[in-house]
């Protein structure tokens, strides 16, 4: 699903992109945008284009913000460099002669008073001429200067009102709604003036034949105001106040029908028939008594949520989010073996094949204490005759448990009895692609593992479809890993500090931004960082180079050998985010840290401190002039370890379209609900899709 969004500015939409809610019910729905008088077809052709096509989607373009121009003074009172609203008549009009071609004439001007004085408006070359005549009476907005002793208004805003200052003022006199609008839209003459226009009149012309689409009592049971009353107060309210709850009502309406389309989505996948697992009465149990730990609480309530699902005869989709190392693996591995247990399958699918083989390691190794042996690594470029092995492993149903990258979503991969199917990172994958695995079986139950905590606001809306898991617990044990930031000029420290973990025993990973030079960037790269620190401050380690283009084999040996204590440093790109489990890795380096996003900082910072000793994540930022945001980001990482409250942050610097990468295909857009904002109408806008539901059912 796409971001929500102020619809701040009308850009270019495809029609293949503009999924969006029926928020509008009535005659007014599906109208199209020329049935609106004062449309013509250029007209019609300038809104489309940008994804103005309905009356509808014309009322719910909502303002990118207002500017209050009720203050409305008189000529006198009008104070300099302030913004007021005057009401006053044209007293002359100086109209410039046309200038020659290129060269620059003298402004337009008119002189304006009222009974207490007189002012000047000036509006330079560049725009149109404005047709006034003397004896008008004007109300204008504008920020008042002062100019060779007189006092002046540099393109004001205006309308012109009655002799007696009455009118309808859609430019000036109250809080007036700025749209903005897109370069080609003021090519062709659309600009916000002409927006009020065409939104002024649709309010007039539709308003009266909008229907709510909230049930019966809803607006009195939480306190929003009528609709039609919203539509006009998001536009053109009385104060900054007003505008505001009107825009909450409408996000109100559009959260609850989002709601409710989840919940039918919801429903007709359990309107589905599929396997139905009972409890595991033999490996599980087995397989809890065998660690030597206990699972958090969090990790039994998860296991207890998922199990309720497996039993259950409508194919499972739950989402299990948590934060690095929390146990989700472990969680997972228990819903595998619930399934394995009754004779059916089980697919495990990662986005890289270092994240593949680290699943793969850890399943095995936890199967092997309950004493399965049967399962296997899928990924692409496997020889053939191993490749014929493993497919017909898994077409004759003898591999029970299969952990793999996308090549397990090929035409040529079959199951005999798929049974679960288990996505991990699940934002690296399409939506088709989740899609794709899904249909290797009739009824397949599909759970999805993100180490990408997410707030309940965007769970709520993004995966509103699923039911939610969350571990909310780290293990006891785990050591905080305390982070810094520190600046180039440190760097003969930083790896002096590295080098000491080293001579003491431990492991340390360096984290570049880019794999190799490039004269389109300043920013160091993998290979002649590792050159670097091979030559200089690290020539007494064993330091190993891995990145995204290595064979995969090549890529497999080097990791074996970090996590088997044969590799003291691993100079890396950020293929070793997520998934990478060694626990005697005590110090995480990020040079330019300031180019990492907040969530992918914290995963990697998530590689250390998985063991007892002290752990350390240092960040090193070179100057940018980018602003202060990296900074923002750098300082919220050092100020918690928690994913949930940097998930948060991140989604607030950010926004929820670059948090959550490509929206998901079929999901509606959100016109006006701004998650952060209106996290607090979530859940009582799915109570009552809830109830609604309940009610048709």
């Amino acid at each position: 699903m796409s971001p929500p969004r102020q619809t701040d500015a009308p850009t270019a939409v495809s029609a293949e992109d503009r999924a969006v809610l029926p928020l509008l019910a009535g005659e007014v729905a599906a109208l199209p945008i020329d049935k609106l008088i004062g449309v013509g077809v250029r007209r019609a052709a300038v809104l489309r284009e940008a994804g103005v096509e309905t009356i509808v989607d014309l009322l719910t373009r909502i303002p990118r913000r207002h500017l209050d121009r009720s203050r409305i003074v008189s000529v006198a009172q009008a104070p300099v460099g302030e913004e007021v609203t005057l009401i006053a008549e044209v007293r002359a009009v100086q109209a410039p002669p046309p200038s020659r071609r290129g060269r620059r004439g003298p402004p337009f001007s008119i002189d304006v008073a009222d009974d207490t004085g007189s002012l000047r408006c000036v509006w330079f070359q560049g725009g149109r001429y404005h047709t006034f005549e003397p004896g008008d009476v004007i109300a204008l907005s504008g920020r008042v200067e002062q100019f060779r002793g007189q006092r002046q208004v540099s393109h004001p805003e205006y309308e012109f009102v009655h002799d007696d200052g009455e009118g309808e003022l859609l430019h000036t006199g109250g809080v007036v709604p700025l749209y903005g609008s897109s370069a080609e839209m003021k090519e062709r003459g659309l600009r916000s003036r002409g927006f009020r226009r065409l939104i002024a009149a649709a309010l007039k012309a539709w308003v009266p034949h909008i229907e709510t689409q909230l049930p019966a009592g809803a607006e009195a049971r939480h306190d929003l105001m009528p609709l039609g009353e919203a539509l006009w107060g998001v536009h053109f309210p009385a104060d900054l106040v007003h505008a505001e709850r009107a825009r909450r009502r409408l996000a109100f309406e559009e959260l609850f029908l989002l709601q409710c389309e989840l919940e039918n989505r919801r429903r007709a996948l359990c309107a589905q028939e599929g396997a139905s697992f009972a409890r595991s009465v033999d490996l599980v149990p087995r397989l809890l008594q065998s660690l030597p730990f206990e699972l958090t609480g969090a990790q039994l309530r998860c296991i207890d949520e998922i199990g309720r699902d497996l039993a259950a005869t409508a194919p499972m989709r739950r989402l299990l989010h948590g934060d690095v190392g929390s146990g989700k693996t472990l969680v997972a591995v228990c819903a595998a073996l619930c399934v394995v247990e009754q004779g059916w399958q089980v697919a495990v699918m990662a986005p890289t094949e270092i994240l593949a083989e680290q699943h793969f390691h850890n399943v095995r190794r936890l199967l092997a204490a309950v004493g399965l042996e049967d399962v296997v690594l899928f990924k692409g470029g496997a020889r053939a005759a191993l490749k014929r092995e493993l497919l017909h492993g898994l077409a004759s149903g003898a591999t029970r448990l299969v952990v793999g990258t996308h090549a397990l979503i090929e035409d040529d991969v079959e199951f005999a009895r798929l049974g679960l199917a288990i996505i991990d990172e699940q934002h690296r994958f399409g939506v088709a692609q989740r899609a794709r695995l899904s249909s290797k079986g009739a009824g397949i139950d599909l759970m999805i593992m993100t180490a990408t905590p997410i707030p309940r606001s965007l769970a709520l809306t993004l995966y509103g479809d699923l039911s939610v898991s969350v571990i909310d617990e780290l293990p006891p044990g785990r050591q905080p890993v305390r982070t810094a930031i520190r600046e180039p000029a440190r760097r003969d420290r930083i790896f002096g500090f590295v080098a000491d973990q080293v001579r003491a025993g431990r492991q340390a990973y360096v984290v570049y931004p880019l794999i190799e030079d490039s004269e389109k960037s300043d920013l160091t790269s993998a290979e002649a960082g590792f050159e670097e620190l091979c030559r200089e401050w690290l020539a007494t380690c064993r330091v190993e180079l891995i990145h995204g283009r290595l064979p995969a084999q090549q890529k497999t040996d080097v990791m074996a050998r970090f996590a088997a204590g044969e590799v003291d440093v691993l100079v890396s790109t950020t293929v070793i985010e997520v998934g990478v489990d060694v626990a005697n890795a005590t110090v995480m380096v990020v040079e330019h840290a300031e180019r990492f996003g907040l969530s992918q900082l914290h995963q990697l910072r998530g590689r250390v401190g998985r063991g007892t000793d002290d752990a350390y994540c240092i960040l090193i930022a070179y100057p940018t002039d980018g602003g202060e945001e990296w900074r923002h980001r750098l300082e919220a990482l050092c100020e918690t370890t928690d994913g949930f409250i940097l998930a948060r942050k991140d989604l607030e610097l950010r926004g929820p379209g670059e948090v959550l990468g490509t929206r998901q295909a079929g999901m509606p857009e959100l016109r006006i609900a701004q998650l952060l904002k209106d996290e607090d109408l979530m859940e009582p806008a799915r109570s009552e899709a809830l109830r609604e539901q309940v009610g048709m059912s």
